[in-house]
């Protein structure tokens, strides 16, 4: 069986090796804007690809369900430390398979059905997770929304104030999934302690941000903060939550037995590995850059005669307003793909577009910082979006786009030791 360990996995099973190869190829030779994606390090992909994966651990450390759980308890407590440590937590639940996982035991952890929660509207910027009436929660829970303002694309807290004392919820959601501006918790944390609600930060997108000092800290205002590990924090799939120590227990019972049965372990240490990079100075270099990225993209798009929701960006993605173009986000993001650039259509704020059709895209900056990329690269990609999109461009110019941006991303290689058929 160990001869197994000596042969690629092309020789093992060709048709998944070859297709891995392929996708390999073009993570490689594309630029991908999707800001929710990003390139986890040789390390990390060593853990999630482990033996650990062997290993049945239902429970917590020290209260496992199943023997042969000592190591997975070492495994897991050094995730938790080293979260707690990154962020300021109290506790640190680090078992959540996603995102959406950790907001529904949040959910369920402090909330009975039927009870009230304020979250952002999705086409405004928020999270499916945070209630829409297809999700879970919009299903066990009374939802209400507030959004952006239609002049300036950005969030009004005195008309959220007003919206969470009309209501009067149990919980107040703040964070989302396309909101390209800096979040302050504190009058957050005020607006809900005016009507005694509970406070969670979904921090999914900008976790990185805040574990490397470019964006204000959750940590001492929200009841609950979840996130993923696999965005701007540069980690493996996942996602964690962290709360104060008087919600500790509802919230590990919410996740085990409530939600989830074994961990998986591998993801864990996975994660593990990505805290201890986080802890490093130069990850705070890199969140610095992924801003100015960001900032620099958002400049050239603008130059090249976009509108962007909300003007620009203070994080790692923004929104292109595309409400007035003749072609919608679908067909502009197809059209960036098949010139070599990857990023995904998005409804933007009263979209008249379907959430299928869009009349957004959402570019980000995470993955193309990891390669290496400057200013200078994104002020480039901007200029290729700009000619990518418009219809005359036309296949063949497309296809010239495609050539010029292998060329660049030639310069910035991934994973360039890595080949699944050698």
């Amino acid at each position: 069986m160990s001869d197994i360990f000596h042969r690629s996995l092309n020789a093992i099973d060709p048709e998944i090796g070859a297709l891995m190869n392929a996708d390999l190829k073009r993570q490689q030779d594309q630029i991908v804007l999707i800001p929710s994606e990003n390139y986890a390090s040789p390390a990390v992909l060593l853990a999630q690809g482990s033996v650990l994966g062997n290993k049945y651990a239902e429970g917590y450390p020290g209260k496992r369900y199943y023997n042969g759980c000592e190591h997975m308890d070492g495994i897991e407590q050094l995730a938790i430390d080293r979260v707690k440590a990154l962020f300021g937590a109290d506790h640190a639940n680090v078992q959540p398979h996603s995102g959406s996982q950790a907001n529904v035991a949040a959910f369920l952890a402090l909330l009975e059905p039927g009870d009230r929660i304020v979250s952002m509207k999705l086409d405004h910027g928020g999270h499916l997770s945070h209630g829409i009436p297809a999700n879970l929660a919009g299903k066990l829970y009374d939802v209400q929304f507030y959004g952006v303002n239609q002049e300036t694309g950005r969030i009004d807290l005195n008309e959220v104030a007003d919206i969470v004392k009309r209501h009067q919820p149990k919980m107040v959601i703040v964070g989302g999934s396309a909101y390209p501006r800096t979040l302050d918790f504190k009058p957050w944390r005020e607006i809900a302690d005016s009507v005694g609600a509970l406070l969670l930060a979904d921090v999914a997108h900008i976790a990185g941000l805040i574990a490397g000092d470019a964006h204000p800290n959750p940590i001492p205002y929200a009841d609950v903060v979840t996130f993923t590990t696999h965005k701007t924090l540069r980690g493996p799939r996942g996602a964690v939550i962290l709360c104060k120590e008087a919600h500790a227990e509802a919230i590990d019972k919410a996740i085990f037995p409530g939600l989830q049965g074994g961990p998986f372990m591998q993801s864990i240490a996975a994660r593990a590995v990505n805290f201890k990079e986080a802890m490093e100075p130069e990850f705070k270099t890199y969140q610095r850059q992924i801003i100015a990225n960001a900032a620099a993209m958002a400049a050239g798009l603008v130059v090249e005669g976009f509108d962007l929701i909300s003007g620009g960006t203070d994080n790692h993605l923004m929104l292109v307003d595309l409400s007035e173009r003749a072609y919608s986000g679908r067909q502009a993001a197809d059209r960036c793909e098949e010139a070599g650039i990857v990023v995904n259509r998005n409804t933007v704020p009263f979209d008249r577009r379907s959430a299928f059709i869009t009349s957004g895209l959402r570019p980000g900056s995470p993955a193309t910082t990891t390669r290496g990329m400057k200013e200078t690269e994104m002020r480039q990609i901007a200029k290729w979006i700009a000619v990518a999109v418009q219809k005359d461009t036309g296949s063949k110019g497309r296809a010239k786009i495609k050539e010029e941006v292998r060329e660049m991303c030639a310069r910035f290689p991934i994973y360039p030791d890595l080949d699944y058929t050698v």
